[in-house]
C-alpha cells in the first residue's frame, strides 16, 4: 500500500479549459493512472464489472456532458491529453457509483454512508464570515490520489477544489464566494444522464445558491447527491436530489447540516440505503447539528476543526477511523473547512484527528471579496 501523504499537493492551472484539463492531467498523470487502476479494480471487485464494460459505460454520459456543461467535456478532454489516458478512462474518473449499480452486487457495495456537511451563517459565526464544509468519506486510498487544484478559465469564475487526481469536481469554492459540498444518497432510478459529481462544477460557475440551484435543477441527473451550498450573499442552502426529483432545505437558526438519508419530508420514501447505514446517517447528522448549536456565535474555522475531528459515538463519529468498520473501507479521506468570502479552504488529510488543516487561498483576489462593499452579487 502507497503511503498516505501529511497534506495534499496543490496544483495551480489556467487558460481556456482544454488548456487547464491538459496542464492538470500532465501535473497529475501518475496519481490519475493510479486513480484509474484503483477504480477499475473496485468496480470488478466489488460489482463484478470487467474493466472493457466499465470503460464503455462511462462513454455512455459523455453526451449529457457535452450538452449541458461542454467546457467540462473539454476538461475532461484535456485530463486524457495530459495524463496519457483514453477518453473512456479519463470520463470513468469522473464516474463511481453510477457504473457500479448497474448490478445488485454493486448497488449493494454502494448503498453506504459517505460524507457529513455544514454551512455556517454570518450571524452563527465568531467573525461574521460564513463557513462551509465536510468531513469527505470515501475508501482510504482517496488519500493517495486527492489534490487540491485551482482552475482559473478564461470565460468564468475560478474555482478552488479538494479532488481525487483526474477528476474536474468534487468540492470547493469559487472566487466569487460560493461554496458547494457533497453526500452520497441512494435512491431508485438512477440511469445514463448528467455525473452526479459534477454537479457542484455546474453550481460553481454561478454567483448565487439560487442560481445554482436552478442549474442543478435544469440538467437530466444521472443520479443521487446532496449539495450544500452557501454564497456571499449570504444564502444558505441544502438541495437533495433525485434523478428527476428534488427538495431544498433552509437553515434554522442560521445552521444548516447534512449527512446521508433523505431528510425533506416530500422525498423521505425515495430511500434505499439499507437500515444499519441510515441509523449511521442519523447519528453523524445529530452530532453535527447538536455541536453547531452548541458553538453557535463561536464558530470559526478553529472550531469546526474540533468539531470535524470529534470521535463522540464512534464507530458512528464525524471523524471515521480505519478500524471503525471491520466491514468496509471507508474513512474520513480528507476534511475541508471553507471560508467563501474569504477565498479560502483549510484542508486536512483524513483522519483529520491525526492531521492538520491547510489553508489555501487563490492566487489573485477574489471577486467576493471586492464585492462585499456591495449589497448583493450578480448571478
Amino acid at each position: 500500500m502507497t503511503a498516505h501523504p501529511e497534506v495534499f499537493p496543490i496544483h495551480r492551472f489556467s487558460g481556456s479549459h482544454r488548456a487547464i484539463g491538459r496542464a492538470y492531467g500532465e501535473a497529475c498523470a501518475g496519481a490519475a493512472a493510479r486513480h484509474r487502476d484503483l477504480a477499475l479494480d473496485r468496480l470488478h471487485e466489488r460489482s463484478g464489472i470487467a474493466p472493457a464494460r466499465a470503460l464503455a459505460a462511462a462513454l455512455a454520459y459523455r453526451p449529457f456532458v457535452v450538452e449541458h456543461a461542454p467546457f467540462l467535456d473539454e476538461e475532461v478532454q484535456g485530463v486524457a491529453e495530459g495524463a496519457g489516458l483514453t477518453l473512456a478512462e479519463a470520463y470513468l474518473l469522473q464516474l463511481r457509483a453510477e457504473l457500479a449499480v448497474v448490478t445488485p452486487k454493486g448497488r449493494e457495495a454502494e448503498a453506504g454512508d459517505e460524507c457529513t456537511t455544514f454551512a455556517v451563517l454570518p450571524k452563527a459565526t465568531a467573525d461574521g464570515a460564513p463557513l462551509v464544509g465536510q468531513n469527505a468519506d470515501l475508501p482510504a486510498f482517496y488519500r493517495e490520489i486527492s489534490v487540491v487544484v485551482e482552475f482559473a478559465p478564461d470565460d468564468g469564475p475560478a474555482v478552488l477544489m479538494l479532488t481525487p487526481a483526474g477528476q474536474v469536481s468534487y468540492i470547493g469554492i469559487n472566487d466569487r464566494g460560493l461554496g458547494v459540498f457533497a453526500n452520497y444518497l441512494t435512491c431508485d432510478g438512477w440511469r445514463v444522464g448528467f455525473p452526479r459529481y459534477l454537479f457542484s462544477r455546474l453550481a460553481l460557475t454561478h454567483d448565487t445558491v439560487d442560481a445554482a440551484i436552478a442549474a442543478v435543477r435544469a440538467v437530466p441527473r444521472a443520479s443521487s447527491r446532496n449539495l450544500i451550498m452557501l454564497d456571499a450573499t449570504g444564502v444558505a442552502a441544502d438541495l437533495e436530489t433525485t434523478p428527476t426529483r428534488d427538495a431544498r432545505l433552509d437553515p434554522v437558526d442560521g445552521l444548516l447540516a447534512h449527512s446521508n438519508h433523505y431528510v425533506a419530508p416530500e422525498l423521505l420514501a425515495e430511500e434505499r440505503s439499507p437500515e444499519r447505514w441510515v441509523a449511521n446517517s442519523r447519528l453523524r447528522l445529530a452530532r453535527m447539528e447538536a455541536l453547531l448549536t452548541q458553538e453557535r456565535g463561536r464558530l470559526d474555522g478553529g472550531t469546526m476543526q474540533a468539531i470535524l475531528r470529534d470521535r463522540a459515538g464512534c464507530p458512528d463519529a464525524l471523524c471515521r477511523m480505519p478500524a471503525d468498520d471491520g466491514e468496509a473501507d471507508i474513512i474520513t479521506f480528507a476534511s475541508v473547512i471553507a471560508e467563501p468570502t474569504r477565498g479560502r479552504l483549510r484542508v486536512a488529510v483524513g483522519p483529520p484527528n491525526e492531521h492538520p488543516f491547510v489553508p489555501h487561498e487563490f492566487s489573485r483576489t477574489p471577486a467576493a471579496r471586492l464585492a462585499l462593499k456591495s449589497p448583493t452579487l450578480r448571478s
